[in-house]
């Protein structure tokens, strides 16, 4: 089984061991150890939620930098839709497409336009009445993660298309190479211009298959503070967006389910919210629902721990954006969705949580968890370094702690033994006067 190859990292040399990422952690992939944060691989789903709230910027993404072009003939950029809701006063996305010309790159190929070709997809997918209801969008890989970790009922669920970016960059390559005849497929470097962590590790996993599609992955926030030295807002663009309001609406919540054009729809974002939805999905408490579509950051790609603007202004910036763009100028030829835009394997469930292999061990290891917690406080306090008491219980019985990191209960304990030892000490203390009584 291959290593799980993370974008989201911590810098030790910064990190105090205080609690907050440990209980923000929607998955309780952290632990304190040592005065220091650790992250689980087998938990973290890369959403990024630990960089956005650490306090000492002790977390990071890890992703690809600019120096890189220079190992291709041929760059090809492709910048996501949150990309342009970072420019304040912008109103021409010409301006960024030319920037991005202007840093490097020899084609801007917009994920917009697959965004607009996905969501025609989606429609044609939705109208087959065998397909499991709702159908949930594949578009956040966060969010897959934790269907493949936590909900093998839902697998089924998720819909089967390729995302945005890996069309995107198909479409990107095969346009060079059409134009470009003497470029080989090595010549040619597609560079994703990426709002998370989350998408960095699903580019790096490779979970479109195994062509590779895209090359390396750079952020929006490296991305931003380059283009803010090249674009001139005082000149006229010399590049012109081929994107409409569907494809720059993805970048937001419910952009994307509002262009399935069904009403039968919901749309949430931030990753506590989103697992509430599934779970609610899961145990069917939620009827009459076509699609859903799940982003793990708030407001959406906007607000992707590898942005700059707050998401929500973002958003209304891209809506001023979208005010004198086309509804959906992109869409496909045929009324069918082709092969090669669809994943080569459906979403496959991969438990993280396994207590052992063995399922009599498990259940006796589940037994021994219970017991423990009715021993502990129960106040998931964090301050024995796991986000809950029976976090707290589960690695004591995984042999990773001791009971004696329990700080409520060594309080306790010290208390108890303190009032012993006054009682002893007062005791010695009137033993010379009970001898002069007796």
């Amino acid at each position: 089984m291959s290593t799980y190859k993370h974008s989201v990292s911590l810098d030790e040399s910064k990190c105090k061991g205080c609690t907050t990422c440990l209980k923000r952690c929607p998955t309780e992939a952290i632990r304190i150890r040592d005065g220091r944060a650790v992250i689980s691989s087998v938990r973290c789903i890369d959403c990024g939620e630990c960089i956005r709230v650490c306090p000492h910027k002790a977390k990071k993404a890890i992703h690809d930098s600019f120096s890189q072009l220079d190992q291709y003939k041929y760059k090809i950029a492709l910048p996501a839709p949150s990309l342009y809701g970072q420019f304040d006063n912008l109103d021409d996305i010409g301006y960024v497409i030319s920037g991005l010309l202007a840093i490097g790159f020899d084609d801007v190929f917009e994920v917009a336009i697959a965004a607009e070709i996905v969501s025609a997809y989606t429609r044609l997918y939705l109208n087959n009445p065998n397909v499991p209801k709702p159908v949930i969008s594949s578009a956040c890989p966060a969010i897959m993660r934790i269907i493949s970790m936590n909900y093998p009922f839902l697998c089924d669920h998720v819909i089967p298309l390729l995302p945005p970016v890996d069309i995107a960059a198909k479409m990107a390559r095969k346009k060079a190479l059409e134009e470009h005849p003497e470029l080989s497929n090595d010549d040619i470097g597609v560079f994703f211009i990426s709002p998370c962590p989350a998408k960095v590790s699903y580019v790096k996993n490779g979970f479109s298959g195994e062509e590779k599609l895209i090359d390396h992955v750079i952020s929006v926030r490296d991305a931003y503070f380059r283009l803010l030295e090249v674009m001139k807002v005082e000149n006229t663009p010399n590049a012109a967006t081929e994107s409409g309001m569907v494809g720059i609406g993805w970048a937001s919540t419910g952009g994307e389910a509002t262009a399935t054009f069904n009403h039968r729809y919901l749309a949430a974002d931030g990753i506590e919210n989103c697992i509430r939805v599934l779970e609610q999905i899961d145990n069917e408490d939620i009827n009459n629902l076509d699609y859903v579509e799940l982003n793990a950051c708030n407001g959406g790609c906007v607000g992707g721990a590898m942005t700059v603007a707050n998401p929500y202004i973002a958003q209304a910036r891209l809506q001023n954006l979208k005010r004198y763009l086309p509804v959906s100028p992109n869409r496909p030829t045929g009324d069918t969705i082709p092969e090669d835009s669809m994943r080569n394997s459906a979403l496959s469930y991969e438990p993280n949580a396994r207590l052992a292999e063995d399922r009599t061990k498990a259940m006796q290891m589940l037994h021994d968890i219970e017991e423990i917690c009715r021993a502990l406080p129960g106040t998931d306090c964090g301050s024995c370094g796991a986000p809950t008491c029976t976090a707290f219980a589960e690695d004591i019985i995984k042999g990773e702690t001791n009971a004696d990191e329990c700080t409520v209960i060594m309080r306790a304990l010290f208390h108890d033994y303190l009032k012993q030892h006054e009682e002893k000490a007062a005791e010695e203390a009137l033993k010379p006067l009970n001898y002069k009584k007796t």
